[in-house]
């Protein structure tokens, strides 16, 4: 009886995240109450507040869900850690690219999260995590580059806190002018011939 209720509670938890997302979609993250999701899933408001305690938990919980896939697929082909290469690094890139490209839960989160969420009130919290992720990515990128400059793949003129940087800012300007035209481009191709490009500027001493 404990499991039966436990599996319908982790159920209804799944539905409301599923319906979110779909209702996030169409009306925006702030256009749209928990009470709404509560009518489009079937639920009362009280059922929504059992499980989350605000949008932005709901909203968290939504990211955690095609996130951390992500994050311990990178961590089992060893494109986390200490010994990470720029050549791992840049291969991991591309290969979230591309399941945001074929992928269309993660791809309708991804556009979410870049197109329709505003960091106001109690969407505060998103932002914090949001940052958060970013940090920690910034800071598995910078040990590798600084690792480069060591063995002299990298020039030791170029910081790597400034190359962790635009590492970053090519990824999510790739995916944000994605998602503004879908057939404008091959994501995973062209995110990986600019990738390449920037990597070489880096390891090329002027």
């Amino acid at each position: 009886m404990v499991r039966r209720t436990k599996e319908e509670a982790q159920a209804t938890r799944s539905h409301i995240l599923d319906t979110a997302e779909l209702v996030f979609e169409q009306r925006g993250v702030s256009g749209t109450s928990l009470g709404e999701i509560a009518k489009v899933a079937g639920l009362t408001r009280g059922a929504i507040y059992w499980h989350f305690q605000d949008k932005a938990d709901l909203f968290n919980a939504m990211m955690e869900r095609v996130t951390l896939p992500l994050e311990e697929t990178d961590e089992a082909c060893g494109f986390k850690g200490a010994d990470i290469t720029l050549s791992q690094m840049r291969s991991g890139f591309v290969d979230v690219l591309r399941k945001v490209m074929t992928e269309p839960q993660l791809r309708r989160v991804f556009e979410i999260a870049t197109h329709k969420v505003e960091y106001v009130g109690e969407m505060n919290a998103v932002r914090e995590r949001h940052l958060a992720m970013r940090n920690a990515c910034l800071t598995d990128i910078e040990r590798a580059m600084r690792r480069a400059v060591r063995s002299g793949a990298m020039p030791k003129g170029i910081s790597p806190r400034s190359g962790a940087i635009g590492m970053i800012a090519l990824f999510d300007g790739l995916l944000q002018n994605w998602m503004l035209d879908r057939d404008g481009f091959d994501l995973p191709r062209v995110g990986g011939q600019v990738f390449d490009a920037y990597l070489r500027g880096l390891t090329t001493a002027a």
